[in-house]
């Protein structure tokens, strides 16, 4: 019989107490396989390690933090980063569905959510806490009316901003509609429109606040 292997998880943190109190969080039921304080060791412990899911959470002290996840999954693709914020802001966490971030919470979010977002990443599933989803919700409907009223969208639509919201390209897309990448580029541009919106932020939390967006809080 084969031993018996848990997920390997790999914490980033610029404060080594946060990183021991993950570590004790998740030992339990994953492997915490290392803890590094920048960006330099990070990089170098998922070449080496290659961990299954990276928790990152860092301070003002990291340049960049969200383009630290991007550069993680051009490592390896297959890595689950969650990520671990004492700001809310709907275009950061717009930005870090794009940039290929699994988890989003908050610093101040309980134990057992920590724990929570491992698991659904794990299964290829999004995990934002319930406190940054109505802090977002709440940014949005402030920053625009156009959101208290929308047009039904069809299925169709509905299938192209999910996939858009979890930060697929348009080639991405079309390959798993089984469409055109120039059918999905009309579809998106006529969603935009239709939902007055401007940019792929904006997609990103209009997902979020109408729950397009499959989240597990």
């Amino acid at each position: 019989m084969s031993p018996v292997t848990w997920p390997r998880v790999l914490i980033a943190s610029d404060q080594v107490n946060l990183s021991d109190r993950y570590a004790d969080l998740l030992q339990p039921e994953f492997q915490v396989v290392g803890m590094v304080t920048d960006e330099q060791a990070l990089m170098a412990g998922v070449r080496e390690i290659k961990p299954e899911v990276v928790i990152i959470d860092v301070g003002e002290s990291w340049a960049n933090r969200l383009e630290t996840g991007v550069r993680v999954k051009k490592l390896t693709r297959m890595v689950r980063i969650v990520y671990i914020t004492t700001t809310i802001q709907p275009t950061i966490v717009a930005d870090a569905a794009r940039g290929g971030i699994s988890g989003y919470l908050q610093r101040t979010s309980d134990d057992a959510s920590l724990v929570d977002a491992v698991r659904e990443v794990l299964k290829g599933r999004r995990y934002i806490s319930a406190s940054i989803v109505n802090a977002t919700e709440g940014q949005a409907l402030e920053s625009t009316e156009s959101h208290l009223s929308r047009k039904s969208l069809t299925g169709r639509e509905l299938e192209v901003l999910k996939l858009l919201a979890e930060g697929r390209t348009m080639k991405e897309i079309a390959y798993i509609l089984t469409l055109t990448p120039r059918t999905i580029a009309f579809h998106k541009y006529k969603l935009m429109e239709r939902l007055c919106l401007q940019t792929n932020a904006e997609l990103v939390q209009y997902a979020i606040q109408e729950q397009i967006l499959t989240l597990r809080t």
